[in-house]
């Protein structure tokens, strides 16, 4: 007589889904009924006598959170459909790790010095290559019936190192010169967030619905989506200018960077979160769904990745709340920093259920959803504007340099373990938590909303 052993491919239930939905919701529209009578001195947002009822920031704002929309979904087709495609044309796993290893040492060796050159040239022209490198994968995965994905790795690698900083240096500059107050930059920060995790979702509606249930022919779709998107993002901005930004000479440039970034030991504080952090979200990144599917479990990933980037939109709706609380942003930093390390310590070293698993991965990103915009706050008040697209990019060296590290011990060495580097990971979040103590403790606030070379 037959054993028949009965196998289940576990799926978070709907339930979640309704959940994250109705939180966030309920956080974005009750938020202006308590910021009116919490700050009576201040108007709510998008109210009739707010600072966004000028239609120029109204219009901006606007105009800059469909592009980042946009970027967002090229960043997105790729990081869903990436893995996928490379096991469809036979990439081994040894090759696979040899992609990421290739790059991480992109971004490290070039992408580490395009922030320093956007803060010369002007943001838009780094924006324009970051769609123009989207653009040259798609058409160059359209064309060819077997692409180099050496090529195409490179060029993604440095599109997305372009991705961190470049627009948020655009919408922090374009603040800067209509005059705007502290409080509409954070409303932009939170949105950024939220608008970012929504498009990632989007993006893999999109991928899933474009390659259908033939995968010969619907393989190529996305390569297809993306150069559409990056040639709209092209139009867009080449469309818009810059007016006559102030032209830096590299000496200068260079005398000042020494002088506000690494002469000032807040910055190198804020430096060392962001690298940790960094750090921390690449390796969760690249080994969530190794432990998820950790001896021969079986999960649905496509539908536990919405999940995550759901609760990341709930966590940056919280940054509202905190900031109106009057909450200093050290402090929620340290907490959200604490918890997020916490979490990482327990998935490193003990074996859970899937479901209490998916639950700390949606914990953790949603802390993410909230540093996010609250780091980017602090950056607008210690580093001067001119100086932004250079601090954050080079500030992301050893977190890149860390991951290849890494990378080499784990996929060629085989000397660490998987749960190692989610522990090496959660003590960087430790780190990270420590330096906005002492940034706390450094005294006195710097300059609001950017400080003039």
């Amino acid at each position: 007589m037959g054993i028949v052993i009965e196998t289940s491919v576990w799926e978070p239930s709907s339930s979640v889904f309704i959940f994250i939905l109705i939180s966030s919701f309920l956080s974005l529209s009750l938020f202006p009924f308590y910021f009116s009578k919490h700050a009576t001195s201040k108007s709510p947002p998008f109210s009739d006598h707010s600072p966004y009822s000028s239609s120029p920031s109204l219009r901006f704002q606007l105009y800059f959170l469909l592009i980042y929309s946009l970027a967002s979904v090229l960043e997105g087709l790729w990081s869903v459909y990436g893995e996928f495609e490379l096991v469809y044309h036979g990439i081994s796993k040894e090759d696979t790790v040899t992609f990421l290893l290739i790059g991480f040492g992109a971004a490290l060796f070039v992408g580490s010095f395009l922030g320093p050159v956007s803060d010369l040239i002007g943001r838009k022209k780094v924006c324009l290559v970051f769609f123009m490198l989207h653009l040259i994968v798609g058409i160059w995965r359209m064309i060819a019936s077997s692409p180099s994905f050496w090529i195409a790795n490179v060029c993604l690698s440095l599109a997305t190192s372009i991705f961190t900083f470049s627009f948020e240096k655009w919408a922090v500059m374009e603040h800067d010169k209509m005059g705007h107050r502290q409080e509409i930059l954070n409303e932009t920060f939170w949105l950024m967030i939220f608008f970012e995790s929504a498009s990632l979702i989007g993006s893999q509606v999109i991928g899933n619905w474009m390659v259908g249930g033939n995968l010969e022919k619907g393989i190529g779709s996305p390569s297809a989506a993306a150069a559409l998107l990056a040639m709209v993002g092209i139009i867009c901005m080449s469309r818009d200018h810059d007016g006559t930004p102030k032209t830096i000479m590299f000496k200068d440039y260079r005398a000042s960077f020494y002088a506000y970034i690494l002469g000032d030991r807040r910055i190198w504080l804020l430096a060392c979160a962001q690298t940790c952090l960094h750090f921390s979200i690449a390796v969760f990144w690249i080994l969530w769904a190794p432990t998820l599917v950790a001896d021969g479990r079986e999960v649905y990933l496509g539908l536990i990745y919405p999940c995550m980037l759901g609760a990341r939109m709930l966590g940056s709706t919280v940054f509202p709340w905190l900031i109106d609380a009057s909450f200093r942003t050290e402090d929620c930093l340290m907490y959200a920093f604490v918890t997020e390390a916490l979490l990482l310590s327990i998935i490193a070293y003990d074996y859970q259920d899937i479901g209490v698993l998916v639950t700390q991965f949606s914990l953790f990103h949603a802390c993410i959803g909230l540093i996010l915009p609250s780091l980017a706050r602090l950056r607008t008040m210690y580093v001067p504007n001119e100086l932004r697209g250079g601090m954050i990019s080079l500030s992301l060296a050893p977190a890149n340099a860390a991951i290849l590290f890494l990378l080499m011990q784990r996929g060629y060495y085989r000397t660490i373990e998987n749960s190692t580097m989610i522990a090496f990971a959660a003590v960087g979040l430790f780190i990270a938590a420590g330096c906005m103590y002492f940034l706390k403790r450094c005294g006195k606030q710097p300059y609001q909303n950017g400080r003039k070379l």
